[in-house]
């Protein structure tokens, strides 16, 4: 097994256990298990891709590491005000979720309880 693999491999092992976090003990042929497994281990190998990718683009001096710092902030900050509009009553701060909970009631119809 090439070293990529390996790395890769090894690191999707933790879908396990952050689906056991989010959804607690559950076999392994559980649909929403695995549904939540696939999730993370997609996310957990993007953010390794994306790491390498601005440490190369930082390296070959293609960016600044200053410049990607500020355009995260300004990404980050216009993510945080879409999720705002996508999820009306709900708004974040330094310290967590601010809720009006009557409009987060009208957001959240539907949801499973």
């Amino acid at each position: 097994m090439d070293p990529l693999t390996r790395a890769l491999n090894k690191l999707a092992k933790w879908r396990s256990v952050f689906a056991g976090w989010q959804l607690g003990t559950r076999p392994d042929t559980d649909p929403e298990c695995q549904a939540v497994r696939d999730h993370r281990e997609v996310t957990m190998i993007m953010r390794a891709e994306i790491n390498a990718l601005t440490a190369l683009l930082i390296d070959k001096g293609i960016m600044k590491s200053e410049d990607f710092r500020n355009q995260l902030i300004i990404d980050a900050e216009l993510l945080d005000r879409n999720y705002e509009l996508k999820f009306p009553g709900f708004k974040t701060n330094e310290y967590g979720v601010d809720i009006d909970v009557a409009k987060a009631r009208e957001t959240m119809k539907g949801w499973r309880q």
